[in-house]
């Protein structure tokens, strides 16, 4: 590279910084900046496109092209050389524009007499800001140096200004993180909460993204390059040896670490105005631009071993660790990209709300927030990068939507939800100790789900008859090991104990699909959720289930028991896990232990084909739980975890209520105790359509018991039942429409 052009080219990012550093108004700091860089770079035109939403790009500054074209031209994602720019974010160069494919003519800016573009995006950790691009007469292709000079130029105003905060006409360039931000991901546990950012993983911020020095600048990377790579060493170094996934994970971070192109490309960067840390966070976003385009998913999951490198990095050069000496606030709502259910439990029930990145309805963190009745909103793209500690936050994990840094009219009117959130949930206090009985008479026996002892203080708040369902895999997911006998023995003692003599259904271990436990390798399944899990699980692994079964039959002391396997898809797998069970009973029986008052043995009714078993598997389950989430997703084919999919299909269309209706009536041939269990159970409609339909036992999340109670209590089941059969003979699809249309006439306001 000529020393000429580098020192320009470092000549060119000092300017910027200086630029950026005055006061003025956002316009007319944009349109300074477009002109330092065209001036610099020698060309007639630098124009800066900004994303709108995420189709639409819009010309926000502009040197060369005609003003009055500024927030006035637009283009979709795609659309000409700016539009394919940003959704390749892959760099344009020609010499000649007008000739290149996908070019689209824009009368409005004057630029025909433009022959040369060059086009690079603008991004920051892989999110697309945006397009800068310069233009000239000359009908030239710009060097290689220039390109990359444009490319770094580009970095450095996405990390120093926030781009994304400029769009619109006349809108002020607000400092970075000031902005108010409205990010919609998914519910995942339902609730309102306000409070301030508390990141699991703080992010590196980057004060210093240009340098003068760059010899001093290459020396602190390459010492903080000489550290990553002993500490990478030093973690292979005390990896167990049998652990190979880990030694895997590892090898892939030293083949990274060890990388000279990765060191050269970072070197180059400084050499041309960068400092050490913009450097790497440069590479960082150049390496995700590149891997999220390939179609090899092993190749795009090394992006997380690349930005795991890429953070460990940053916080040797900047010093900035996981513990940054913050003090938690007041009322913290965590943000992180993802978080394991140990850690979760750790900032236990100080948390308002939780925020996470990826994640998913059924995850670890997911199962841990219902516990602790905390609101969870999941898969907010951006929010690690957008938040930082102390930023005020309105989480809405009823609608799947997070408010950062939000203005004073949005947190009044949130704070207005809250309240009426507040008055409801007091009002269900007050139905406690009433039972949930419809005006016709008919009483529903509401249970509550649980899987830690948090859930147990519920119990008795909640008004629930019992737990319906235990989760027993939480112990063994919040451990890095698997756990002893005697410490499941202990725990389930502290269950049984705290449910006060009132019944307390406990599903055997439910592992696979997405609970996998650390210590166990997993299983490579292209379709997990339908793979090895549940009780095929224990069935294949005796051992674990025997152990779980001694531990259940010891907590009893002589209590009642009741146990129920998940996941049962045959006959076949019940009669042989409980013959599992009656065998620890008689070993039990002759080492002395007491064995339970009363031993009750059920299944979960998760699949379909055990809804066509035999009648001898019916009579020989002393009961049986509909697990409406796995159910629904394998009756209509339709993936829970898949947002695009999962919403599609109604639980009260007239195929599901039928196949449950089926479930009833056979269950009623041979007098088994049936029950409903998942999230539709704590939805009040549809908890009234089952119940109208002979499902008199219910169990979901505590906080759902008031709600479901409260209307139950005001409508008669017999009316709401012939509503529902007479609507399934008309051939519509769902009967939610008739049965909203028939509450709105037919709820009583008796004070329930």
């Amino acid at each position: 590279m000529p020393e000429r052009y580098e020192t320009e080219s470092r000549k060119l990012l000092r300017r910027l910084r200086d630029s950026l550093a005055e006061p003025g108004e956002g316009q007319e700091r944009l349109d300074r900046i477009t002109t330092i860089i065209a001036d610099s770079m020698r060309t007639e035109v630098c124009s800066i496109y900004l994303f709108r939403d995420a189709e639409t790009l819009e010309l926000c500054a502009t040197e060369g092209l005609k003003p009055e074209a500024v927030h006035q031209t637009r283009l979709r994602l795609g659309e000409g050389l700016v539009g394919r720019v940003a959704r390749t974010a892959i760099p344009i160069n020609t010499g000649d524009a007008p000739a290149a494919a996908g070019f689209r003519y824009m009368p409005e800016t004057g630029e025909e007499v433009y022959s040369s573009f060059l086009g690079v995006p603008i991004q920051r950790l892989g999110e697309r800001l945006g397009v800068l691009v310069v233009q000239s007469r000359e009908a030239r292709e710009f060097s290689d140096d220039e390109v990359y000079a444009l490319e770094v130029v580009a970095m450095v105003l996405a990390e120093m200004t926030e781009l994304g905060a400029f769009i619109g006409e006349g809108a002020a360039l607000a400092a970075p993180h000031q902005r108010a931000v409205m990010l919609r991901g998914g519910s995942a546990q339902e609730g309102v909460a306000e409070g301030q950012v508390w990141l699991h993983e703080p992010r590196v911020v980057v004060t210093n993204p240009v340098a003068d020095d760059p010899e001093t600048e290459r020396e602190r990377l390459r010492e903080a390059v000489g550290q990553l790579r002993l500490s990478v060493d030093e973690m292979l170094a005390v990896a167990p040896a049998h652990d190979k996934d880990q030694h895997e994970v590892l090898n892939a971070y030293r083949m990274f670490a060890n990388s000279r192109g990765w060191l050269k490309r970072m070197e180059q960067d400084i050499e041309r105005g960068l400092s050490a840390e913009a450097a790497v966070e440069k590479e960082q976003s150049a390496a995700r631009s590149r891997l999220q385009m390939v179609p090899d998913p092993y190749l795009r999951e090394r992006l997380h071993d690349l930005d795991d490198l890429s953070h460990r990095l940053l916080r040797i050069l900047t010093g900035q660790g996981n513990d940054t000496g913050a003090e938690m606030p007041l009322n913290p709502v965590l943000v992180a990209r993802n978080i394991g259910p140990g850690e979760l439990l750790d900032y236990g029930q100080r948390l308002r709300g939780i925020v996470l990145e990826e994640g998913s309805v059924g995850s670890h963190a997911a199962i841990v927030a219902r516990a602790l009745a905390i609101p969870l909103v999941i898969n907010a793209d951006h929010i690690t990068t957008e938040a930082l500690n102390g930023d005020h936050i309105l989480v809405d994990g009823t609608e799947g939507i997070v408010h950062l840094r939000p203005e004073e009219s949005i947190s009044a009117a949130f704070r207005d939800k809250m309240a009426m959130h507040a008055k409801a949930q007091e009002r269900y206090k007050d139905l406690r100790d009433k039972p949930a009985q419809a005006l016709c008479g008919t009483t529903i026996d509401l249970h509550m789900n649980a899987g830690l002892m948090a859930d147990l203080p519920s119990l008795a708040g909640s008004g629930a008859h019992g737990v319906g369902l235990f989760r027993t895999e939480l112990q063994f997911l919040i451990s890095n090991k698997m756990p002893r006998r005697s410490e499941l023995a202990a725990i389930y003692d502290r269950v049984l104990n705290a449910a006060q003599g009132k019944r307390v259904v406990f599903r055997t271990l439910d592992i696979g699909s997405d609970k996998v436990l650390p210590y166990l390798k997993p299983q490579d399944e292209p379709n997990p959720a339908l793979g090895w899990r549940a009780i095929r699980v224990g069935l294949d692994r005796p051992g674990i289930l025997r152990m779980q079964l001694q531990a259940l039959i010891r907590a009893s002391a002589g209590r009642p028991l009741t146990l129920m396997f998940p996941f049962v898809a045959q006959p076949e797998e019940f009669a042989t896990a409980r013959d599992h069970v009656m065998r620890e009973m008689e070993r039990e029986d002759r080492l002395g232990h007491p064995l339970p008052e009363n031993l009750e043995i059920g299944a979960m009714l998760e699949t379909p084909s055990l809804a066509f078993a035999p009648r001898q598997f019916f009579e020989m389950a002393d009961f049986i739980s509909i697990g409406g989430n796995d159910l629904k997703q394998f009756f209509f084919a339709a993936d829970r975890e898949n947002e695009r999919v999962r919403r599609r299909y109604d639980t009260l269309s007239v195929s599901f209520l039928a196949f449950i209706q089926q479930i009833i009536a056979r269950c009623a041939e041979t007098g088994t105790p049936l029950s409903f269990c998942g999230e539709d159970a704590g939805r009040p409609i549809e908890a009234a359509c089952f119940a109208a339909l002979g499902l008199h036992s219910l169990s979901m999340r505590p906080a759902s018991i008031g709600p479901v109670k409260h209307l139950i209590r005001r409508i008669d089941l017999n009316d709401l039942r012939a509503t529902i059969k007479a609507e399934m003979g008309n051939g519509v699809q769902s009967v939610r429409p008739a049965v909203i249309s028939w509450f709105s006439h037919n709820t009583a306001d008796n004070g329930a």
